[in-house]
């Protein structure tokens, strides 16, 4: 009597692999982020038909060569973000070579020269809000103060959020005995966030500063 061993058939095209739950997580939670700043859209442009002249007076005192300089040093901050995810996904925590040799540069260096270029945009922006209040505008003066400071602050906010952020990935790959895929996926999910933060403020700028 003969017995035959049946070997399961390989899935047509190769093996399912199933998506990353921490990635699609985050993925959804900055689509509601997406409609949260909707929001604070619409609430600009609903207070700025209602007072055209208000905001050509008011927004003729912004500083926008200032705010070009800082919109600059934050999609930078994009670019030098994606090379510390480059770095984390070939698993690679910490420079290989000398610090000014920046092709070698691990996930860490690359995240703290984001992080370094994210904390002057804030700053930044701080000396731009004590410019524009020495100015008169502020969030109690009129409509304008309040549309532009709710919805440049709320941003502000959220990219000190994700400067916690890389301070948080930053300290696990140094308490971490093994970096490995863990610590390299946290990395990619912060990396989402930022470019979120970043493409908002694009859109941002453009309306605060140019859409006249």
């Amino acid at each position: 009597m003969t017995t035959a061993t049946q070997t399961p058939a390989k899935p047509v095209g190769g093996s399912i692999n199933r998506p990353n739950l921490t990635s699609v997580g985050t993925i959804v939670w900055l689509a509601s982020e997406v409609m949260f700043f909707a929001g604070l859209f619409a609430m600009y442009f609903t207070l700025r038909s209602t007072s055209p002249e208000l905001w050509a007076d008011e927004s003729a005192k912004l500083n926008v060569w200032l705010a070009t300089a800082n919109t600059i040093i934050l999609v930078s901050s994009s670019v030098t973000c994606q090379f510390g995810v480059f770095a984390a996904e070939r698993l690679q925590p910490r420079r290989a070579g000398g610090v000014l040799d920046v092709r070698r540069w691990g996930m860490v260096e690359w995240f703290a020269l984001t992080f370094i270029m994210g904390a002057i945009f804030v700053a930044v922006q701080a000396f731009e809000y004590a410019e524009l209040v020495s100015h008169g505008i502020s969030i109690p003066a009129n409509a304008y103060g309040s549309a532009f400071y709710i919805t440049t602050g709320f941003h502000a906010l959220h990219v000190t959020g994700g400067l916690i952020a890389f301070l948080f990935i930053m300290g696990r790959a140094f308490v971490a005995k093994r970096f490995g895929h863990f610590e390299a996926t946290s990395a990619i999910v912060v990396s989402y966030y930022w470019h979120f933060v970043d493409v908002v403020w694009i859109v941002l700028f453009l309306v605060v500063y140019f859409l006249k």
